[in-house]
């Protein structure tokens, strides 16, 4: 049983590897969830407490950055109140819709908030490439944040494993019978 929950862990981390590429997916929690099945299959001998809250923070902040990156790319050219709500929920509709939602949802949401706001049709269409170019980011970002996951969960795998060898090598040592004598029979 316990090497089937490791395949199926091994799995979960490599599917949600393969969903980071992909704009407002949820590979991250996928992964982080393969994660800790593969931590709580060892009984948190190789990941414990510490490496798993290290390796969720860096979860949280890629899925972070890749559901606000189309409105801070939207920010960067200027945008109006209105283009930066409505590249939000333009990525949060797209969602909805498969990949072409994902990609038109906050260029759609920021052109439209700014038509909106009462600017003109060229103005809009640059907030709303600015909204796609920060999804381009934000995809970029949440792709790095799972592959430093990954390395954080091979290094606490490793650090841990010398660790525990060595300790586990002190202890098997054999006492040294340096300056005792010898027992006679």
């Amino acid at each position: 049983m316990t090497i089937a929950l490791e395949i199926l862990a091994a799995a979960l981390i490599l599917v949600g590897l393969a969903c980071a590429i992909l704009p407002a997916i949820p590979g991250i929690p996928i992964m982080f969830i393969g994660i800790w099945l593969l931590a709580a299959v060892d009984d948190y001998h190789h990941l414990g407490f510490g490496w798993l809250v290290g390796i969720a923070c860096v979860g949280l902040f890629g899925i972070s950055m890749d559901l606000i990156a189309g409105v801070l790319g939207a920010k960067r050219v200027g945008a109006s109140p209105q283009a930066l709500w409505g590249a939000f929920i333009g990525t949060l509709i797209g969602i909805f819709f498969g990949i072409p939602g994902l990609l038109l949802g906050p260029f759609l949401g920021a052109v439209l908030g700014e038509l909106a706001a009462g600017n003109s049709p060229l103005r809009s269409t640059q907030v709303g490439v600015g909204a796609w170019i920060g999804l381009l980011f934000g995809t970029l970002m949440k792709l790095v944040a799972s592959v430093i996951m990954v390395a954080l969960t091979g290094a606490g795998w490793w650090w841990n494993r010398a660790r525990r060898t060595a300790s586990h090598r002190a202890r098997r040592r054999p006492r040294s019978t340096e300056g005792t004598t010898p027992r006679r029979h």
